[in-house]
């Protein structure tokens, strides 16, 4: 079991505990609550049951309640560890002492599903838990960071280690090709938008990890389908931290943290440069050398440093549980002039009342983000300028950097010659702010003439508001030769705003029933319900203006803004069956209505079957204390996927022409109504999983785990296709086109190694296999084609290096293939001439690797001494190619 000690001496490293002592006549119990080793739990929660009379242990695990009388039941509980109740005399002063045990997977923990909770026992889809005690810990600044490499199926991979930078999120590879790859995350019942936020290179980075409670993945479509519309890449359930029984507790943490470029890039160094010029070049290019020695990828890159700063409230008070937090994350990047300011606010309030008949559960996560982003471009540049030449020129032209100069040019600036790194990075400011609100507001009521019944109403926003700009001076190297103003002088820098706000709400009301039958070996719930979803964003659009403040005419907008809206509609239900705690079976429905399609196909249903076999609960294997867990699960569902589409392109639109695009008669010039690209028979994507799964567990539960198996099918795959001529508005559309599918294996195993009063390693290993492979890419099975070219490059309109063709991996990279010398090295512009037509044409590309990982592993390690910990988390990718 792994302990929970980050929480007991890291996370509360300036933990206080605040109780005020009321004394009465009547008496008080206290005492000490410690873990198997005998260590103190801080943060453990000791309650009168049946009352809202609670307190929290302090850092040393002490406890005082007060005003106690007669003979109570203590209820003492701490996460990850199994509660304890003792029945207490109170007469004066009592003391009560603890020792709480660890829960070795256990499996009547309590996991969030779709619309609901469900014990892990009785789960018959692919569903993985994480809980705060086994959160990834370190520099960890944006939510998914706490799960990287703890789930089998999931991949998680930065996408450039910025800060904000965020990563890619892919539930066993995703399934769509144009459409969206990113699972459905909801956050305290908001399923949030994938609408990207303006000045946010990462939406999940403006929730703070501190305030997260749990993750529930949904894998399979069995388990996810209770989401229908928007669940085809799985479905990710976060849970944030909730007030507890009892008088205030106060935790603060903070974190340092440093990070540096382990590596550079090799090239040559200045002295290397020289020689090799002086012997190889000729004497024009021996004339250009010059006299500095520069580092350059010194000269962009730096040490950063880097602080997270976290406070939390939390505690009871009268009849209302709350916690507050706040925090504030200052991220420094390794490249210079890139920085993150982040500052959040949680708020957590639960109160119940008639005897815990109607409870209810307020969230709030608000947060406001500040961001400087650099200029990439001077990675490229410090890789290739000449190290011989100084930083900075010594005059003031171009910003006083050390540029390459021509002067024969127009500009005095050699053409084609890369830019100073140093000037590309801090002549550009490019700003922004953004916030970011997520509340929800649920009721739940259990009726009291039919307490297996219960009636629960909420409503959640997501909201969001980002703002910025790109500027540039006008004597920055990187706006010449300039661009023409209205009188056609050529003008030097630019100043652009940008803007957008996103909104989604979501009203949602179900009922839910369980009951058991004791006399039939049965337990049924059920749930039943309707949600309705509002999505909107409005995009400002802005002119550019030149650095001297004059307008460019030529970025005027035609319209101020840009509204896009789109509704989900759905009902859906869900049926759970047991018998025996042996045999269980699950069946899900739901039916969802999207605006984003043309009335008359807008509606899809979503259904899932699942079962499971608990055979340790069997006559011939219960009570074996080897094998203590065996459960058999297997599934079927289908989901839906419609992100990756605009919201009225079902309809022919027009829209007014810019400013450039004008029609002239005479002597002036009018913009005109042209009409937009429209696909009427656009439908939804649609996936259909088969998953078949193993849990087991040996030891009572000190050796645990699972395999899964999974089939996955997508069909009316979105793939942007081209469109013949005169028969659209657009010569390309995204359209249904095509099937997919992908296949795989997930094995997951948990073993608590070593387990003493001193000493305990908990370890964790898990591994994926996925195969992905386009099956067709017309309308109609059987046809050819010769692929759908994707994954534009510089280099001219059209260019591209991938295609997603049928046999292959979606998004397989479409290269020539490199020739290379006896020494092992490549030679440059050297290809391999496939058909051997004795030329190299485009004939001669060979499709080959992907950019999505075919296997990943995760190992994770909590090793701990006495009072000393270590954590440890390891990730490997195989399988993909990086360009």
């Amino acid at each position: 079991m792994k302990k929970t000690y980050l929480i007991k001496y890291v996370f509360l490293l300036l933990f206080l505990f605040s109780a005020t002592a009321v004394f009465a006549q009547s008496g008080a119990i206290s005492g000490k609550v410690v873990d198997e080793t005998n260590q103190p739990l801080p943060g453990a929660t000791v309650t009168v049951k049946g009352t809202q009379q609670g307190v929290g242990t302090d850092v040393n695990g002490n406890y005082r309640l007060t005003n106690v009388s007669g003979t109570v039941t203590l209820q003492i509980s701490f996460v990850g560890y199994k509660t304890v109740e003792k029945i207490v005399s109170v007469s004066g002063n009592v003391t009560v002492n603890v020792n709480l045990l660890p829960v070795p997977n256990d499996l009547n923990e309590v996991v969030v599903i779709g619309y609901g909770t469900e014990k892990k026992k009785d789960l018959t889809g692919s569903i993985a838990t994480v809980t705060a005690k086994d959160f990834n810990t370190g520099d960890v600044t944006t939510p998914e960071q706490l799960i990287q490499g703890k789930v089998a199926g999931v991949s998680i991979i930065s996408n450039d280690g910025s800060p904000g930078s965020g990563s890619q999120i892919l539930i066993r590879g995703g399934a769509s090709v144009n459409g969206s790859n990113q699972p459905l995350i909801v956050i305290d019942g908001v399923p949030l938008s994938n609408d990207a936020i303006s000045g946010a290179s990462n939406p999940l980075d403006l929730i703070n990890p501190n305030d997260i409670a749990t993750f529930s993945i949904l894998k399979d479509a069995s388990a996810a389908a209770i989401y229908g519309n928007r669940a085809s890449n799985g479905v990710i359930i976060i849970t944030t931290k909730k007030g507890k029984a009892g008088k205030p507790v106060i935790n603060f943490s903070t974190q340092l943290s440093v990070s540096k470029l382990t590596k550079e890039a090799p090239v040559l160094s200045a002295s290397q440069f020289r020689s090799y010029i002086k012997a190889y070049g000729d004497s024009a290019q021996i004339a250009q050398l010059g006299t500095a020695n520069t580092d350059w990828q010194k000269q962009i890159y730096q040490t950063a440093v880097s602080n997270d700063n976290n406070l939390s409230v939390s505690g009871t008070t009268g009849i209302l549980p709350y916690r507050v937090s706040v925090g504030y994350d200052d991220q420094n990047g390794i490249l210079k002039t890139n920085t993150l300011n982040r500052y959040t606010v949680g708020l957590n309030l639960s109160p119940s009342f008639f005897t815990d008949h109607l409870k209810i559960d307020l969230n709030f996560l608000g947060s406001q983000q500040k961001q400087r982003f650099p200029n990439p471009g001077a990675i490229g540049a410090a890789n290739s300028f000449n190290p011989t030449y100084p930083v900075y020129s010594g005059n003031k032209n171009f910003g006083g950097y050390y540029e390459i100069l021509d002067p024969t040019s127009a500009d005095g600036l050699k053409s084609l010659a890369p830019l100073n790194p140093l000037g590309l990075l801090e002549e550009e400011q490019n700003r922004s702010t953004a916030y970011r609100g997520i509340g929800s507001l649920a009721v739940d009521y259990k009726l009291h003439f039919f307490p297996d019944l219960h009636v629960n109403v909420s409503y959640g926003y997501d909201g969001s508001n980002g703002s910025g700009y790109t500027d540039f001076p006008a004597y920055a190297a990187s706006q010449f030769p300039g661009t023409k103003d209205a009188n056609g002088v050529l003008q030097q820098g630019s100043n652009t705003k940008y803007k957008s706000t996103v909104g989604n709400t979501t009203l949602d009301g179900h009922l839910s029933y369980s009951h058991d039958f004791k006399s039939a070996k049965s337990h049924v719930d059920a749930v039943a319900g309707y949600s309705d979803q509002n999505f909107s964003t409005t995009t400002y659009n802005y002119a550019t203006y030149f650095g001297n403040g004059e307008v460019n005419p030529t970025t005027i907008p035609t319209y101020a803004t840009g509204i896009g809206q789109y509704d989900l509609t759905s009902i859906y239900g869900r049926l759970n069956y047991a018998y025996d705690d042996k045999y269980l079976l699950t069946g899900t429905v739901r039916s969802d209505v999207s605006t984003r399609f043309a009335p008359g196909i807008r509606t899809a249903t979503f259904p899932s079957v699942a079962g499971a076999w608990v055979l340790s609960n069997e006559d011939f294997l219960k009570g074996n204390k080897t094998l203590t867990n065996l459960k058999l699960r297997v599934g079927w569902g289908k989901t839906g996927n419609e992100d990756g589409i605009g919201d009225y392109e079902y309809l022919s639109d027009y829209s007014l022409s810019s400013t450039t695009a004008q029609y002239q008669l005479g002597n002036t010039f009018y913009q005109y109504l042209r009409p937009g690209a429209f696909y009427p028979g656009r439908t939804w994507e649609q996936t259909a999983t088969t998953n078949a799964g193993i849990d087991y567990g040996f030891l009572n539960g000190r050796i645990s785990g699972s395999v899964d198996f999974y089939y996955r099918t997508t069909e009316h795959l979105l793939a942007t296709i081209s469109e013949p001529a005169l028969t659209n508005f657009a010569n390309s559309i995204i359209a249904n086109v095509g099937n997919m599918q992908d296949k795989g294996v997930e094995f997951n195993i948990t073993g608590e190694l070593i387990a003493s009063k001193d000493i305990s390693w908990t370890a964790n290993i898990n591994m994926t296999i996925n195969r992905n492979k386009i099956t067709n890419l017309t309308l109609i099975n059987g046809q050819s084609t010769n692929g759908l070219p994707t994954g534009g490059i510089s280099g001219g309109v059209g260019t591209t290096i991938q295609i997603n063709q049928v046999g292959l991996t979606k998004y397989s990279f479409l290269t020539y293939q490199q020739v290379y010398g006896a020494n092992g090295k490549p030679l440059e512009g050297v290809y391999v001439d496939k058909n051997g037509d004795g030329q190299i044409t485009s004939a001669d590309l060979v499709a080959n690797h992907s950019p999505d990982p075919q296997e990943y592993f995760g190992f994770n390690s909590d090793f701990r001494c006495k009072k000393m910990e270590h954590r440890l988390f390891c990730t490997r990718k195989l399988g993909e190619l990086c360009i």
